[in-house]
């Protein structure tokens, strides 16, 4: 049996349809062409114009509508499509994407943790921090929803690079034990080795003290997503005791105020969170009985509430 043209319920000019929707029903199929330029790949669901890829771009407002029914990748005109980076002298998070093999909105989740970009009301906006780094704010054309473009030299930045292996599971490993992970060389270390990760919280974290377990402990039973001894997103090795992606704030725990080492280890890490703008919750041993009256009021100072 041939291919027989189905009616449309809805009325298009002669351009969409040869242009953008491309229907054809071949039996009980039918099956349509991206709307995005140079897009040639399938459309998989009924009434959609864009294939999966982009249909997720769009959700993250990584495309431009062009006219006539047509889109493009938010950064196409500034880019050769031919090279992964173009020639541009800023490249976006989909250059970085095609360059690293990541998606774009993968990209922007990375860049986002690290502090780098944040959402706005659509779009994405460079933090103060990015700025810092070489970013800068682009609209798109015919929206004028911004994205963020950065130099060229982001794609040699170490923080970025390893978070990305951080990510892709291709970090580093000393050992078959999870608690023996992470050993970084760097101004921890001594602190590290002298205190290895014996506790096993609820949720299979290995912390260092008892204490770190009932923070731990306290935020699983809130469903709270943490981290363990997270690296700060900076060139310097320290290490959080525990970080909450949502609204990236950072906690740590001073246990050990009265030791002369402790201390200025603790008042360096303080200029450093200080020196760098992060989000900080601090604790101490008087906090650690009452944690279900004093870590909602610290973490909903960041937007994070517990209730």
């Amino acid at each position: 049996m041939g291919c027989i043209f189905p009616k449309v319920p809805f009325r298009l000019s002669s351009t969409t349809i040869a242009d953008r929707l491309d229907f054809a029903l071949c039996g009980n199929r039918m099956t349509a062409q991206c709307g995005v330029e140079g897009c040639s790949e399938p459309v998989s669901k009924s009434g959609h114009f864009l294939c999966y890829r982009h249909w997720k771009m769009k959700r993250d407002d990584m495309l431009e509508e062009i006219g006539g029914g047509k889109w493009r990748e938010a950064d196409s005109a500034d880019n050769d499509a031919s090279d992964s980076l173009g020639n541009s002298r800023f490249i976006s998070s989909t250059r970085l994407g095609k360059h690293f093999g990541l998606s774009a909105p993968r990209i922007n989740q990375i860049l986002s943790e690290l502090g780098w970009i944040e959402k706005y009301v659509k779009g994405w906006v460079p933090t103060d921090r990015g700025i810092k780094m070489g970013a800068e704010v682009r609209e798109m054309r015919q929206s004028g929803v911004p994205y963020v473009v950065w130099p060229r030299t982001i794609i040699d930045n170490r923080i970025l690079l390893a978070s990305i292996r951080e990510l892709a599971g291709d970090g580093e490993s000393k050992g078959s034990n999870p608690k023996d992970e992470r050993e970084p060389e760097g101004k921890d270390h001594d602190f590290r080795r002298r205190f290895p990760a014996e506790h096993r919280a609820a949720d299979g974290h290995w912390v260092r003290s008892r204490a770190e377990m009932l923070i731990d402990n306290w935020l699983y039973m809130q469903g709270i997503v943490h981290a363990v001894e997270r690296k700060l997103p900076i060139e310097e090795e320290v290490y959080s005791e525990f970080y909450l992606p949502t609204g990236k704030v950072y906690i740590e725990y001073w246990g050990m105020e009265d030791d002369p080492r402790y201390a200025e280890r603790m008042k360096s890490k303080l200029a450093i969170y200080e020196q760098y703008k992060l989000n900080l919750v601090q604790l101490h041993d008087a906090d650690i009985m009452n944690l279900d009256d004093v870590l909602p009021r610290l973490l909903l100072k960041h937007g994070i509430d517990c209730t």
